[in-house]
């Protein structure tokens, strides 16, 4: 077809399907997707996503419904995430650090009747006795397996192309799941529109540059990666996959394939700067470097523009959306200290505890929109409730969870968390969740989790438990059970004994002093 996709992505609304097929025209033989075991060029891509979508239609998928993925990023992993949205579908990926219950409870609130999976997490569900929702499983290996075809043998034949699909706005475009210890966690849903918005304002980024590779190494799953990763794909530009972060092979595919962009969470950018031979490496092809998911130091932030060649954005939101702050740390060396200013028509305001507005400049806790805003949880609308708030016309703002003040020149400063959300390597941990599992233990008789700062992780969760009146508790035993129940993101660095958590005088543990505690005497995490 015969398509300019930045005057394509310049109208209100679009399919994402025409992009990738205008690019197969425009540009066959350009590389679209690396993984360092296989690559595509944008003909062959176009040609793969088309047969997953028309096998999902095929196979009676309805407008708008979820196709789950579970796996390593991989070149697969993406025709698979790509093919579902091409089909009219919605892409449910699944983390791959989640307990195969949390996994099965994802599986079964999402709707999807296709679950793509590779054969070390399909075995560890098997392995597991977890009872496994009736999915249609399609191997992202290259080997099928009992009642699980390979991708390449179950996708429709070549030449068959997938029937148009009339798209809304409103249509869920993807389902990113939050952690959660028990239940089900709670399903993030954005919109075709929000990804749209996210595409069209990616010129201005640099993306659609002459020669623009993208090089990601955190995983599909992630709205970190995928905020960059679809811009990416709308302009047309190369996607170098990493199945896992290291930072030497990192250093070594930004220079030979001479990456212009790159997404990055703090951690890593501290993991770079610490590597020995970082300065040998030749990364001055580089024109935007990204971070968001965690708190990203003055401090880091001043080494990484004198070490690193090319601009560096901070993106201060959240997966559900609300305030979208943008810092161009490059242009604003002045205000490292902060997450930049709203960007894009967001809007950022704060509000006291009884979620009354405060005057401009005031501290409180952060409220926004936006238009990268989540169209709501999931099947919990009562949690959608919860994280937010109205304006006295009616409209929904998203609750940020976060403390912080806006300066004169409207740089806003987080001073805190009003939830205590911990950020490990750019995954979110909610120590609600932690602790369930640490009181789960019968001789446990209180307990309380809290975030200390890490150099290897950014933060790291550290317990305190009391035990129960005359028991003696083995606490790495303890801690190791814990774990055990917990995905790999969320688990317990280091567990304390402690005799009395310390209370409020209406019985609210004060967090404050067990991480004061918990940072005096913390070993090197």
């Amino acid at each position: 077809m015969t398509l300019d996709p930045v005057a394509y992505l310049e109208q209100p609304f679009g399919h994402l399907a025409d992009l990738i097929n205008a690019h197969a025209v425009n540009q066959p033989d350009r590389i679209a997707l690396d993984d360092g075991e296989e690559s595509l060029t944008w003909s062959e891509t176009a040609a793969l996503v088309q047969r997953v979508a028309a096998q999902l239609q095929a196979d009676g998928l309805e407008k708008g419904q979820a196709v789950s993925i579970l796996g390593t990023t991989s070149i697969r992993y993406a025709i698979a995430y790509l093919g579902a949205i091409v089909a009219g579908g919605c892409a449910a990926p699944l983390t791959t650090s989640a307990t195969p219950k949390q996994l099965a409870n994802m599986m079964v609130d999402s709707g999807a009747m296709h679950l793509f999976v590779d054969s070390a997490k399909r075995a560890e569900l098997f392995e597991s006795g977890v009872d496994l929702p009736r999915l249609q499983h399609v191997m992202m290996d290259n080997a099928a397996e009992e009642g699980a075809p390979a991708m390449r043998e179950w996708m429709a034949e070549e030449g068959i192309i997938p029937k148009d699909v009339e798209v809304d706005p409103k249509d869920p475009f993807n389902i990113i799941y939050s952690s959660g210890t028990t239940g089900t966690p709670k399903g993030i849903v954005h919109s075709r529109q929000m990804r749209w918005y996210q595409m069209a304002v990616g010129e201005n980024s640099g993306y659609g540059q002459p020669g623009q590779v993208s090089l990601f190494s955190t995983p599909l799953y992630s709205n970190t990666t995928l905020g960059i990763f679809v811009a990416t794909v709308a302009y047309g530009g190369t996607s170098i996959l990493m199945r896992k972060f290291d930072c030497q092979r990192w250093l070594e595919l930004a220079q030979n394939n001479r990456a212009t962009h790159t997404m990055l969470v703090p951690v890593q950018y501290q993991r770079l700067m610490d590597f020995d031979g970082f300065d040998e490496y030749d990364l001055s092809t580089f024109t935007h470097k990204y971070c968001t998911s965690a708190p990203f130091s003055a401090e880091l932030k001043a080494e990484v523009l004198e070490r690193m060649p090319g601009g560096l954005i901070e993106i201060y939101s959240m997966t559900e959306g609300g305030v979208v702050c943008i810092l161009l740390a490059h242009a604003h060396p002045d205000k490292l200290h902060t997450v930049g200013i709203a960007w894009g028509g967001s809007e950022v305001i704060t509000v006291d505890e009884d979620l009354n507005r405060l005057p401009s400049g005031e501290m409180g806790e952060l409220v926004g929109r936006s238009q990268t805003m989540m169209s709501g949880y999931q099947n919990q609308p009562e949690k959608t409730e919860e994280a937010s708030w109205y304006d006295d016309n009616g409209d929904r703002w998203q609750r940020m969870g976060d403390i912080g003040k806006v300066d004169e020149d409207g740089f806003i400063t987080l001073m805190g968390r009003s939830k205590d959300m911990i950020i490990s390597g750019g995954f979110n941990i909610y120590p609600r969740d932690l602790e369930e599992a640490l009181m789960a233990h019968s001789n446990v008789a209180d307990a309380a989790v809290v975030g200390i700062a890490s150099k290897q992780w950014g933060e790291t969760p550290v317990g305190f438990v009391v035990a129960e009146e005359g028991v003696s508790l083995d606490l790495e035993a303890v801690k190791a059970r814990t774990n055990a129940e917990l995905g790999k993101t969320q688990r317990l660095s280091e567990l304390r004994l402690i005799t009395e958590l310390p209370r409020s005088h209406i019985g609210k543990i004060l967090k404050t002093e067990l991480r004061n505690i918990a940072e005096a005497e913390k070993p090197s995490l």
